[in-house]
């Protein structure tokens, strides 16, 4: 029975476990509180079971609605690639392709190469995802997507750009108000902007940098935006993207010691690559990248 099942009732369940309410999916779908229900009812009826209880604080999903979640948010993954294909159909560059990439880069680094994208390609619209996590690229929640590692599927076209270098930075005033340090050991001495949680960034940091561990921060966020912000506002000493570095102005401490490097890898689904929309994209977000790169580089050596 269930087999029969269209994808709009998924997409009601959805909406109610992000929502924690019939009236919540109600709005965020467009339809009535009662075609949410009737939708949720037909769906506990297919499956034999509950989905759903209600609390005061709302909905709340059971086990079997929790095992449901992942299966569901890959239909409507898959939902949403149909329909920008569906919608891309035709000459030349348009329609919609979604891409996504580090918070970082997200907001940092790829805003100029989209624009630069759209100007030679008007009728190309973009959803940009900025999120630290993974996208899935068979799975087609994006269509392309920047990652700070080498792709082990096979499934995939993957193009690296180059390695994206980190160093560690301050603002000129915490320096002159506190000092710049001179060697590791004397980063003990100052404030440190690190992660809250343990990341593989962080694993990776520590190797190199015994002294950056979690107990040695004096502020603590597991937002990489937040640390960049933090490092802008004059809190303290943090890693930080080279070519993000000199735009701020940003003094670099310990060069030849500190020092990090993250590989950047354009990816798509082999199955995109006759799809103008995405190869088109592709291709200007891995130049936009190399020369992110490049130009980070030349500023580092002259520095």
């Amino acid at each position: 029975m269930a087999s029969d099942l269209s994808w709009e009732l998924y997409r009601t369940f959805l909406a109610v476990l992000t929502e924690g309410s019939l009236s919540g999916a109600a709005r965020s779908l467009g339809i009535t509180q009662p075609t949410v229900g009737r939708h949720v009812a037909t769906l506990e009826a297919a499956f034999g079971q509950m989905l759903f209880t209600r609390s005061q604080a709302g909905l709340l999903p059971t086990e079997a609605a929790l095992a449901l979640r992942g299966y569901a948010q890959s239909l409507s993954s898959i939902a949403a690639a149909l329909e920008r294909a569906a919608a891309s159909h035709g000459d030349g560059v348009s329609g919609v392709v979604r891409v996504s990439a580090s918070d970082v880069v997200g907001v940092e680094v790829l805003p100029p190469v989209i624009a630069e994208l759209r100007r030679s390609h008007p009728e190309l619209v973009v959803e940009l995802v900025p999120t630290n996590r993974l996208q899935d690229v068979l799975q087609r929640e994006v269509d392309i997507a920047v990652r700070m590692a080498s792709p082990a599927q096979d499934a995939l076209i993957a193009r690296k750009a180059g390695d994206i270098e980190l160093g560690l930075y301050a603002r000129a005033d915490y320096l002159a108000q506190h000092g710049a340090p001179t060697t590791l050991a004397a980063l003990a001495e100052h404030a440190l902007i690190g992660f809250d949680r343990m990341t593989p960034f962080l694993r990776e940091a520590s190797k190199a940098f015994p002294l950056w561990r979690r107990e040695r921060f004096a502020v603590r966020t597991d937002s990489d935006l937040a640390q960049l912000a933090l490092i802008r506002a004059g809190c303290g000493i943090g890693f930080c993207q080279i070519g993000i570095a000199a735009r701020d102005a940003l003094v670099r401490i310990l060069p030849d010691a500190a020092a990090l490097a993250l590989p950047a890898w354009v990816v798509m689904h082999e199955d995109l690559r006759t799809s103008p929309r995405c190869t088109a994209t592709f291709d200007a977000l891995v130049r936009g990248l190399q020369a992110y790169i490049a130009s980070a580089q030349r500023g580092g050596a002259a520095g």
